[in-house]
């Protein structure tokens, strides 16, 4: 677990804080919480929606080498992202 430190406005936090103490949690379990339902909302279905992303270029033409086809794009351009040519 990474810790974090977020600034919140006197009524949010009051509000979180009386929350917190009424169903007897913290305000830091409260937040993650938030944040699970909020960008990870169903794990099932994030999982389903993968499983059918996998493989879904296989059949495409021209790329019978996958790995080969990913290092022929990236050539030549590391240098200069880094800023280094």
């Amino acid at each position: 677990m990474k810790r974090t430190q977020l600034y919140l406005d006197d009524d949010l936090w009051q509000a979180l804080h009386n929350k917190a103490r009424c169903d007897g949690t913290t305000i830091s379990e409260m937040v993650r919480q938030a944040a699970r339902e909020r960008y990870f909302p169903n794990l099932e279905q994030r999982r389903q929606v993968m499983q059918a992303f996998i493989g879904t270029g296989k059949d495409r033409p021209g790329i019978r080498n996958p790995v080969a086809y990913v290092r022929r794009l990236r050539r030549g351009e590391r240098v200069e992202r880094l800023g280094k040519a």
